[in-house]
């Protein structure tokens, strides 16, 4: 039913690029559970193909920074590229596609949450990368990378570091932050946490997320827009 309601034309609609090979787009987002459960039909997972997509992106993104920052030292440099093309980056970048909604997974996988687990949507990020950079060549790649993995830098800055820069803010004014569990919900494998975050008493925001790290993320971003807008 996943595959009927997220069709490969949706996905090539939401990322404006038709392969002319679709076996290296259903590789791309083929997990190796499901590909296991299929021992039969020999269907290929992404692995090999997010190697490629890895390097691809590493190349790409490494020239942007370089064209972008002229002044830039190498440490810096690096320290950058590592930032802007981590697992958590690629996975939020992922899920503005809903590519989490198109991997294929074996039904243990999906039972255990794999379809929200960062590391294996970001790794189909770079598998789609690798499908796109096979299917079309480098320049096909580039447009795919400038677009949905470069775009609005600024705020996934913001949005990846708020836990530190909010700190950093907060004892700037004298006070430490600290977060605050309010909720769970959902089964097991799929939980939702909530979190608020305060500086001694007083409420800055809050977030969800699937785990306390990203629900305590979002709520720090949340308190950096507010303090922003004031």
């Amino acid at each position: 039913m996943r595959e009927e309601n997220y069709s490969i034309e949706k996905l090539e609609a939401r990322i404006d690029y038709t392969f002319q090979n679709r076996e290296l787009v259903m590789q791309a987002l083929t997990h190796s559970s499901y590909a296991n459960e299929r021992k039969i039909n020999k269907i290929k997972d992404y692995e090999r193909i997010e190697f490629l997509g890895d390097a691809v992106l590493e190349m790409i993104s490494s020239e942007f920074l370089y064209g972008k920052h002229e002044e830039m030292p190498e440490g810096q440099l690096t320290r950058t590229r590592a930032a802007m093309v981590c697992e958590p980056s690629l996975a939020a970048c992922a899920r503005d596609l809903k590519l989490d909604r198109y991997i294929r997974l074996g039904k243990g996988e999906e039972m255990t949450g794999g379809r929200e687990r960062d590391s294996i949507i970001s790794d189909v990020m770079e598998a789609l990368i690798g499908a796109i950079y096979l299917d079309g060549g480098f320049e096909k790649a580039k447009e795919f990378i400038h677009r949905f993995v470069l775009s609005d830098l600024e705020n996934k800055a913001l949005f990846y570091d708020a836990k530190s820069i909010l700190q950093e803010k907060m004892q700037k004014d004298g006070g430490d932050v600290h977060y605050v569990l309010t909720g769970e919900s959902g089964p097991e494998h799929d939980k939702i946490f909530s979190v608020e975050v305060y500086q001694g008493e007083k409420f800055l925001g809050k977030g969800s997320g699937h785990n306390k790290k990203a629900a305590q993320q979002q709520a720090a971003y949340e308190a950096l827009l507010h303090l922003q807008d004031h």
